[in-house]
């Protein structure tokens, strides 16, 4: 009985797809001139409604057998591209359903057809929506028997019974935002209110504190690989070659995981039976959809590329996530001439690409990476680990706790929930681990606010001309590469400083949030603070004395690595002597320590410069167009978070984690304990079988 109960649902459901998408049709015949359900000589009502029940149920029956085959023959088109093809692809399906009517009663244009086709789409996708209302469990099954197809494939017929684990990477997003969006508020509801309930219920929240590089490049190398030595910041100058090594570029990703791996002596956190979906490294995982260290391989074999086939191969997935697209691209170009209107302060432009890279963060890449993860937990995988990017691309520009993240958050706070609600009824158990790679710090840029860039100052102290106009560093941030892969795009097309010539003694300047980096390309190896008083006598001190730079870091040939301040303070970090004042105080007690480590990397910069700290504020000056940064110390940027469940280790008995090579300690910590939990196999049963 239930089985016939469930064939009756599936059948009910298509009959009020089809009648809603006839509906429609009819509609759209009556509104647009160009588009018509008749012959030339007239029909009845009857015969046109007929005619629209043939033309949708054609349409329909098309989408379902035919989509799936050009998405997979356009697999290796850019995903970006395919998914703005959307709507053509459509149209074109809706020309070839009409073309099947019979005594050609339909027949419209191709730019009419677009339109006839997202609206189709747009309705069944609402009628599918509001069903799922009424059995939640319709959309879960679907993704069962895909997952089902592809567990097949695979040739895997057991399902350990162990608890698989789930890390979900929020970005961005630090300690003190996700608890003040956990917070309910005085006769309220919170922000999140999902991840609010997790953690009223099941988890436990707790901060760790990053590394003195507090961006994705660092963390995220550290916690999957176990080793992010000789990470400096976010881009940095490498003399030996010429070149900028810039963490979120496919060919310089692929060698720092390599790196990592040599370092660390390990395969890395994923290596078991693990996925990773949406990173800039790929954990040693065997399946990765969306990571950029894997993503400038080409052809059929690039499996960074398989979670847009997965996704994309459903129209309904496919329109649904083209129109949240656009309607995101609208969002932004509102918001932003409000802020304008309104005068906003701190603000940065918003134009040219920007509107399209958030789209691609908050739409395209939740959409597929919550798709690909779904999957992973339906197939059984042991070990998933996903990073989210909307917050951290979003706050960049409209800074860490603006209403526009507010919506931001509460649309990812719907990811985790979904994926929790699947994730309990999985062919095994899982743990849910959520955690971010680090926060931001609010402030406005160091070029608006002082009226000239880092690298204006630094010619400036070295004597040479300084340019009327000052040039923009590219964000940092993730989202903006992700899409250029996605796109095809080169490398080196977005103009930033991919390769560095250095045939003259001029300094490379380069932001990483509020972290800027000075190298001498004339200097061979590190410049000591006595050979760049030789060559540049005032420049050490203009840039330690100057208001918006907290500090800098220097080697010295009598010291060893020394922090300078204003007025001639210093922190000569072998020995802990302090000269004057300590310039690392306000930044908390652990900046001593984070600012050592980073003094020996062997690719630490000449001058590494730390902007100034607001302590009452928290907020920093970044050296991009950024009013909402990370990449340096001072303020929340370096408070990530860890929500974990409380049947799991605590990270650290003696306090606060730092650093993210100990988060990956943590993780595979836990990983081991889940692998020990129970160690029993158990037949493979078909996914869907576990949502009915």
């Amino acid at each position: 009985m239930a089985a016939w109960r469930r064939a009756g649902g599936a059948v009910l459901r298509v009959l009020v797809v089809w009648a809603v998408s006839t509906l429609t049709m009819l509609v759209l015949a009556g509104v647009l001139p160009d588009f018509r359900l008749q012959s030339a000589d007239g029909d009845s009502a009857t015969s046109i409604g007929v005619t629209a029940a043939l033309g949708a149920g054609a349409f329909g029956l098309l989408s379902a057998l035919v989509w799936p085959l050009l998405v997979r023959a356009l697999l290796l088109v850019p995903a970006l591209v395919l998914g703005l093809l959307v709507f053509f692809l459509n149209g074109s399906l809706l020309l070839l359903a009409l073309a099947l009517l019979p005594d050609y009663r339909g027949e419209t244009d191709p730019q009419t057809a677009v339109v006839v086709a997202a609206a189709m789409s747009a309705a069944s996708s609402a009628a599918n929506t509001f069903l799922a209302v009424r059995d939640d469990r319709a959309y879960r099954r679907r993704l069962a028997r895909l997952a089902d197809r592809r567990w097949r494939r695979s040739g895997r017929r057991l399902i350990p019974a162990t608890p698989g684990t789930v890390f979900l990477q929020l970005d961005g997003i630090g300690y003190d935002v996700l608890r003040d969006a956990t917070t309910a508020p005085a006769g309220g509801e919170p922000l999140m209110p999902g991840i609010a309930a997790m953690l009223r219920d099941t988890h436990r929240l707790v901060p760790w504190h990053t590394d003195w590089s507090s961006q994705t490049g660092a963390s995220q190398l550290g916690i999957l690989h176990g080793s992010n030595e000789d990470v400096p910041a976010f881009r940095w100058y490498e003399k030996e070659t010429g070149e900028v090594v810039t963490s979120n570029r496919p060919s310089s990703a692929a060698r720092l995981q390599r790196r990592a791996a040599e370092h660390s002596g390990e395969p890395g956190l994923l290596a078991h039976d693990g996925a990773s979906r949406g990173n800039l490294f790929s954990g040693g995982a065997a399946q990765a959809a969306l990571v950029l260290s894997v993503s400038a391989r080409r052809g059929r074999h690039n499996r960074s590329r398989a979670g847009y086939f997965a996704y994309f191969s459903d129209p309904a997935n496919a329109t649904r996530t083209a129109a949240s697209f656009v309607a995101e691209v609208v969002r932004e170009i509102a918001q932003s001439t409000r802020a304008r209107l309104r005068g906003d302060s701190p603000r940065v432009p918003r134009g040219g690409l920007y509107p399209f890279i958030r789209a691609f963060a908050t739409v395209v890449q939740r959409d597929v990476v919550v798709a690909s993860v779904l999957g992973d937990i339906l197939n059984g995988r042991t070990a998933v680990y996903a990073d989210l990017v909307a917050y951290d691309e979003v706050a960049h520009h409209s800074g860490p706790r603006g209403r526009d993240t507010h919506q931001v958050l509460r649309r990812l706070d719907r990811s985790v929930g979904l994926i929790a609600k699947v994730a309990a009824q999985a062919p095994r158990p899982y743990r849910l681990v959520l955690l971010s790679d680090h926060g931001q710090s609010p402030g406005e840029t160091f070029a608006s606010h002082y009226g000239l860039t880092l690298e204006d100052l630094v010619r400036a102290g070295c004597g040479l001309p300084v340019s009327r106009r000052a040039r923009r560093s590219a964000s940092g941030a993730e989202a903006r590469a992700a899409a250029r892969a996605a796109l095809h795009r080169p490398e080196d097309g977005h103009g930033a400083e991919p390769h560095w010539p250095a045939p003259t003694s001029d300094p490379v300047v380069l932001g990483s949030g509020n972290l800027g980096l000075i190298s001498f390309p004339s200097i061979p190896g590190r410049a000591t603070r006595e050979e760049i008083d030789r060559r540049h006598p005032a420049l050490l001190r203009t840039l330690a004395n100057h208001p918006g730079i907290g500090f800098l870091l220097v080697d010295t040939e009598r010291h060893g690595p020394v922090v300078l301040g204003p007025g001639d303070s210093e922190h000569r970090l072998d020995t802990g002597e302090i000269v004057r004042a300590d310039p690392l105080e306000p930044y908390g007690p652990r900046a001593a320590a984070l600012v050592r480590r980073t003094a020996r990397f062997p690719h630490a910069a000449d001058i590494m410069v730390n902007s100034a700290l607001d302590r009452a504020t928290g907020a920093v000056h970044a050296f991009e167009e950024q009013i909402g940064s990370h990449g340096g110390l001072g303020g929340e940027q370096s408070r990530a978070f860890l929500l974990y469940p409380r049947l799991l280790s605590p990270p650290d008995a003696d306090g606060e984690p730092v650093g993210a090579e100990q988060i990956h300690r943590v993780l595979r910590g836990w990983l081991r304990e889940a692998e020990a939990a129970q160690a029993v196999t158990t037949p493979f049963v078909p996914a869907r079988a576990h949502l009915r």
